[in-house]
């Protein structure tokens, strides 16, 4: 015995060769929806068109779940004006598009001992991109490295 549902049938509970046989009458599948239940439910519908839909509902929710993505940007403690401007166009794009930023210092050779030099450096890039982020993460000295994200203002 199970229990039919759907359109354009009578719901009710129907011996299983009973069930398919108004499924086939109305020359659509039946499906079942909850084995679990007592009895089980079945429906009567097109089953391409249901694995159509389900399908297109996948792919809706996959298209409005958003990517982030992030840029890197690399300075050095030393970078000088020009560089950093051209640098700052590059980032202040990334940020309009949406795309996090990762600003990090590469200290070479002796130039750790510059680590204050590569966190103002990074500060003022802060900065100059208040107006288009914010910084996510202040910056952190990793190993050679000193690293900060910015996000984009929504």
């Amino acid at each position: 015995m199970v229990r039919v549902v759907g359109e354009n049938v009578e719901n009710g509970i129907y011996p299983l060769r009973e069930a398919i046989a108004i499924a086939e009458g109305l020359q659509l599948d039946l499906v079942e929806i909850s084995p679990t239940a007592n009895p089980p439910v079945c429906k009567v519908i097109d089953y391409k068109k249901f694995l159509f839909e389900q399908k297109k509902k996948h792919k809706e929710i996959k298209a409005k779940s958003a990517k982030i993505v992030v840029k890197e940007i690399r300075l050095g403690p030393n970078t000088d004006e020009h560089d950093f401007q051209f640098k700052l166009k590059h980032a202040m794009k990334f940020l309009e598009e949406g795309a996090k930023v990762k600003v990090d210092v590469f200290f070479r050779g002796r130039s750790i001992v510059y680590k204050d030099q590569g966190e103002l450096v990074l500060l003022r890039f802060a900065q100059e991109l208040e107006e288009y982020g914010k910084v996510e993460q202040l910056p952190k000295l990793e190993g050679k490295r000193m690293i900060m994200m910015i996000a984009p203002k929504k």
